[in-house]
């Protein structure tokens, strides 16, 4: 089941660490670069990553050769600076996209690199986000955005900002007049009076802001209803995971956002996923909603209080002629819920996705669901918990040949039933299969190795088949050898918590279709148990093919390469 927390894990990238991960990364931080393998790439628009900024010497153009010379001697030294202090993060040096997210900074390395952005006049993107230990000091980066004027996507995720730390960001602001993308998501202490201050230093150009999990208040939300209104061009609003937003004691403050959101005539995504929603703020929304057309995606998911109420918006969305996405997982949904939304649905011509998973009443609907979706132009329908009988798996296997993702988890008519979905997918259009705890059979797995072997799935960058631990040897054997999945990037064949089981008997099938698979980055073996040997083959042919493997080598008694580095010898005698 996908809960608020999952879909922050999708959008942020990773969890809190503990104060330990943190001090620990920050030892291993020290090793020298020479020990370090890259974290990550920069994205680059220019035509030499690692170069000097393309317009250095032009620049230099009529001035003295002299005092020219001295200048560009003075930026190539600068720019070597900033590739030493890039490399020792494990990154590479653009003169463009600037990303030091996840790499433990402390303020000092941020004072570092402060004193180095005035060798990057061509910035337009940086990413600080995920470093947790430079709360607190940010002024000392604020202070010198004035030499990246042209910066138009900043990013400060989960960085412990506090009070102060915003106050200096809004400060700053008014030295980056052409920023378009904000965000500022993950970090708790922004809620309040900080956010109210820097709402005010918001530039026209704006066309992003990202404020999820900031524990904003509905004050807060009367405050950005005033920005969002005089921001001409703000095209995606992302409030997700605030539920105070919408406390009782204060609910006028969501009901003046939802009144501002009128006037955002730009607007495209409105995201307010786990924002404590109720029927009331539904009928806020709506009359909202009926003014901007242009919305293209509405994320009210896991809003649990909508329970009984969805009627009171769905009479407004029609309105929304180019609705494309829209996400209703979680929420409680009643049988008169799905029935309102599917009275409504034959106005959203622009639909392509609709998202009703984990609302256990929909499993009923389907039948009436798909005849009224424009079949032909869907590209995602989770149906992931939501009890499908017979009836809504058969009707489903109707708008599978047009579904790019299908993800039917946690449901367990599928078991035994799975050809009826297989036969129906085309192969250049599936790219996600989701089945797991399906209640799969050794049969459902030769099915899918046959349908493999085909190629009918020669598109699939995504195969979940986790928590099916019915499936016999045979089954597994059958799927790996099969082929036919040269696209596929993420595997996951992991068995339910407090179980185990072992694969040796078709690990050997896994080791040979690895090389057949060369897009696979990341494969979940999780609670499969193997002897010492095999784990350590198992280990190196996925580290020799840069593949991320997910498995718990405790459970086979059989360590890693690096547990065995970090144990300390025995005594002698």
């Amino acid at each position: 089941m996908e809960s608020a927390d999952g879909q922050r894990g999708r959008d942020g990238g990773s969890q809190r660490r503990s104060p330990l991960d943190i001090i620990m990364s920050q030892i291993r931080r020290k090793r020298s670069a020479s020990d370090r393998k890259p974290l990550g790439r920069f994205l680059s628009r220019t035509s030499d990553r690692t170069g000097i900024p393309e317009d250095a010497e032009s620049q230099n153009k009529g001035q003295n050769p002299g005092v020219g010379a001295s200048v560009q001697s003075e930026r190539d030294a600068g720019w070597g600076r900033v590739c030493v202090f890039l490399q020792k993060l494990g990154k590479k040096a653009d003169s463009r996209s600037l990303s030091v997210a996840h790499c433990d900074l402390t303020a000092t390395d941020l004072l570092e690199l402060a004193s180095l952005v005035q060798f990057l006049p061509q910035l337009e993107e940086m990413d600080v986000s995920w470093n947790e230990l430079i709360g607190g000091s940010l002024m000392t980066l604020t202070s010198h955005l004035q030499h990246v004027s042209g910066i138009r996507t900043l990013k400060l995720c989960s960085c412990r900002l506090n009070a102060d730390d915003v106050a200096a960001l809004g400060k700053a602001l008014p030295s980056v007049p052409l920023l378009e993308v904000l965000d500022l998501s993950w970090n708790s202490s922004i809620g309040g009076s900080a956010l109210q201050g820097l709402l005010g230093k918001l530039h026209p150009s704006l066309r992003e802001l990202h404020l999820v999990d900031c524990q904003l208040t509905a004050v807060d939300a009367a405050a950005l209803g005033g920005t969002v209104a005089v921001l001409p061009k703000i095209c995606v609003l992302d409030v997700s995971c605030n539920p105070r937003l919408t406390q009782e004691v204060e609910a006028g403050g969501f009901k003046e956002l939802a009144a501002s959101l009128s006037h955002a005539v730009s607007l495209t995504t409105l995201r307010l996923q786990a924002c404590g929603l109720t029927p009331d703020s539904l009928d806020a929304l709506g009359n909202s909603l009926r003014c901007l057309p242009s919305v293209r995606e509405l994320d009210l998911s896991c809003n649990k209080g909508l329970v009984g109420g969805l009627c009171r918006l769905s009479f407004h969305l029609p309105h929304i002629t180019h609705l494309e996405s829209l996400d209703l997982h979680l929420c409680c949904l009643t049988h008169t819920d799905l029935e309102a939304l599917i009275q409504v649905l034959p106005s959203l011509t622009a639909l392509t996705e609709v998202n009703v998973s984990s609302n256990k009443e929909a499993g009923c609907v389907v039948h009436q669901l798909v005849s009224v979706l424009p079949l032909t132009q869907m590209r995602r329908l989770p149906l992931n918990s939501c009890r499908l009988n017979e009836e809504s798996f058969t009707a489903l296997a109707l708008v599978v040949p047009y579904l790019r993702s299908v993800d039917v988890s946690w449901c367990k008519v599928v078991g035994g039933r799975l050809p009826l979905l297989l036969d129906a997918l085309q192969p250049s259009v599936i790219v996600e299969l989701r089945l797991s705890s399906c209640g799969l059979t050794t049969d459902d797995l030769h099915h899918l190795a046959e349908v493999c072997r085909r190629g009918c799935v020669s598109s699939l960058r995504v195969l979940d088949l986790s928590y099916n631990g019915s499936v016999a040897d045979a089954g597994w054997s059958a799927l790996f050898a099969a082929g036919g999945l040269r696209s596929l990037e993420e595997a996951d064949v992991s068995l339910r918590p407090l179980t185990s089981a072992p694969c040796s008997a078709w690990l050997s099938a896994l080791l040979v279709a690895l090389p057949r698979m060369p897009a696979l980055a990341r494969l979940a073996m999780q609670r499969w148990t193997v002897g010492s040997q095999e784990g350590r083959q198992l280990q190196y042919s996925t580290k020799n093919r840069n593949i991320r493997l997910e498995w718990d080598p405790d459970v086979t008694g059989w360590k890693t390469s690096s547990q065995e580095e970090s144990q300390p010898e025995e005594e002698e005698g």
